[in-house]
């Protein structure tokens, strides 16, 4: 646009120029004349004011031109005045918040019915795309690293032991250990039968040469091994045998001192670190993100299909619901507007500072080609039409000359 305003005004000096010429051949030539005069008069007067709020004219140190650059820090200050006293004041936030209903933005948008879904869809397909090229631009393997430490630290950060008591005391309160003691007695039934051979050689070794000189090491291998297995036979079809009572009250107690007893807790959270720390952990979590991360990719590159299933269905009787439900919509948005006055009350001060900080960081030529990339379209035109009511009014001028 600027090479149409400059040429606009060069064609005004040619005309004024032709027109001079040949105004002695024929008075018509005069109304043009003043016409191309009056315009390069207000072409030039515009690109000079257009000029000066950007640079010295020519170069030339005017007085009060290159006005940006020599008030940039007053611009940045008056900005963010400007944005505090209108945006960031907790009071104005409220009475803004307070007439907008983003909850039943959020549930027309999640529902999409009729003619939303084609914009629902235009604003998932792009917010999915930034997710994704976002997401695709971090560090992959130092980004896990972080998800592993954060995870990892939350995990030490828990309390485990506590919760297993706590754990097992519901456990054993609704009869939900008796399978488990079902089947440690079913394991010890199979681990005596597999080591069997082991048992009769250890009870052989200290029979004593004499026992095993007569046979009787055998014998009393058997009677060991059959009290063993009638024993276990008896714990396992009898609900109410001693041996069960004294397992569930060592269960009991287990659940007590876990959620008692220091010792046991510090025991229990220094083998929980142990195995936090150990390699194989470290490997589960780091498969984790990167399927995370994956699935992630999968659907921020593939909205539609990704929202097709059950959480395209959850998403849209969520908004279903907060557009049928206005109690929860009148929730979502007192929260949502708390939490916009405590972020402008908590953060208003240094986003105003930001702003300020920012704008006194840039250098001038910085601060004058970014305002000039903004509005200097608009500006331009201002050159084109001074040229042009220039030139008008000198006609006009003219034209009231020569009548009266």
């Amino acid at each position: 646009m600027r090479r149409v305003a400059g040429g606009l005004l060069l064609a005004m000096a040619a005309l004024y120029l032709g027109a001079r010429a040949m105004e002695p051949a024929h008075p018509g030539w005069g109304y043009v004349r003043a016409f191309a005069e009056a315009a390069m008069v207000g072409g030039l007067a515009d690109w000079f004011a257009v000029t000066a709020l950007f640079r010295h004219p020519l170069g030339l140190p005017i007085p009060h031109t290159a006005i940006i650059p020599r008030n940039k820090d007053r611009i940045g200050d008056s900005l963010a005045s400007f944005l505090r006293q209108n945006f960031l004041i907790p009071s104005v936030v409220a009475r803004r918040m307070r007439r907008l209903d983003l909850a039943g933005a959020a549930g027309r948008f999640l529902a999409a019915p009729g003619a939303r879904a084609e914009e629902a869809s235009r604003l998932r397909i792009g917010a999915s795309r930034l997710i994704a090229d976002i997401v695709g631009a971090l560090d992959a393997e130092r980004l896990g690293g972080m998800v592993r430490s954060a995870a990892a630290q939350k995990l030490r950060a828990i309390d485990v032991a506590p919760i297993l008591g706590q754990a097992l005391d519901a456990a054993i309160d609704r009869d939900r250990h008796i399978p488990i003691l079902d089947g440690a007695i079913d394991w010890l039934g199979r681990a005596l039968l597999a080591n069997e051979d082991v048992i009769r050689a250890m009870i052989s070794e200290r029979a004593g040469s004499v026992l095993r000189w007569t046979g009787l090491d055998e014998t009393l291998a058997n009677k060991i091994l059959d009290g063993l297995y009638r024993l276990i036979d008896e714990v396992a079809t009898d609900p109410e045998h001693p041996l069960r009572d004294k397992a569930e009250a060592g269960l009991i107690d287990l659940a007590r001192r876990l959620r008692e007893d220091e010792a046991l807790q510090h025991r229990v959270n220094a083998f929980k670190d142990e195995v936090i720390d150990s390699p194989a952990v470290g490997a589960w979590l780091d498969g984790l993100w990167g399927q995370a991360r994956l699935a992630l990719l999968k659907g921020a590159r593939d909205p539609d299909a990704a929202m097709a299933g059950r959480l395209g269905e959850a998403l849209a009787q969520l908004g279903a619901t907060l557009q049928s439900e206005p109690r929860l919509a009148r929730t979502i948005n007192i929260f949502a507007r708390r939490a916009a006055v405590g972020v402008a009350a908590a953060y208003g001060d240094g986003i105003v500072r930001l702003v300020s900080d920012t704008v006194r960081g840039w250098d001038a030529v910085t601060v004058t080609n970014r305002l000039e990339q903004a509005v200097g379209r608009d500006l331009q035109y201002i050159r084109v039409n001074g040229t042009l009511v220039g030139g008008l009014v000198g006609l006009a001028i003219h034209i009231v000359d020569r009548l009266f």
